[in-house]
């Protein structure tokens, strides 16, 4: 539809007369034509029930869809399905994503690793190019799928919260 287009609707006469009262007394008549009709099928959860379903999803970021629905049904007693939890915590801006995976750093790792930062602060670019990093790929011979996700807001990737410590040369694997 078009701008400046007018849209027809099936008003009943009681609506009708509202906004022939509300024209007489000079008042405007844009919220009593809208509201009126509205399709499709009422929401299954009320606004109490987004709270608690917000909520659960914060406390425990590893929780699936499924997970807070069966929780949800439980606190409520309406049965409601994990596709409504998900489209809830999408509304609310929180998706699920597979969490940050970090090598799992001992306090003398980090103490190191801060001191050689201390160190390097003022180095130029062409100190810089003689360093070369290194990087070696590892293939695992288990069966870790990667596949755990977490609900989080975008922009929050890196909070302490939503990273997964995970020492990656673990288990059997080949190293190339």
């Amino acid at each position: 539809m078009a701008n400046n287009q007018s849209v027809r609707r099936h008003l009943d006469a009681f609506t009708r007369g509202r906004i022939i009262e509300k024209l007489e007394e000079g008042r405007s008549v844009t919220r009593t034509a809208i509201r009126g009709f509205s399709s499709g099928h009422p929401r299954g959860t009320t606004p109490a029930d987004d709270r608690y379903i917000v909520l659960q999803a914060r406390r425990n970021r590893w929780q699936t869809a499924g997970e807070i629905a069966r929780h949800t049904t439980q606190a409520t007693g309406r049965p409601i399905s994990r596709f409504t939890v998900a489209r809830r915590l999408h509304g609310c801006g929180l998706f699920a994503r597979r969490p940050v995976r970090c090598v799992p750093l001992t306090p003398a790792h980090r103490r190191r690793r801060y001191l050689w930062c201390q160190e390097h602060w003022n180095w130029r670019d062409s100190e810089w190019g003689r360093v070369l990093f290194t990087d070696e790929s590892r293939f695992s011979l288990s069966s870790d799928s990667h596949r755990i996700l977490i609900w989080r807001e975008w922009g929050s990737r890196n909070n302490p919260s939503n990273i997964i410590e995970r020492d990656r040369y673990g288990g059997r694997g080949v190293l190339v």
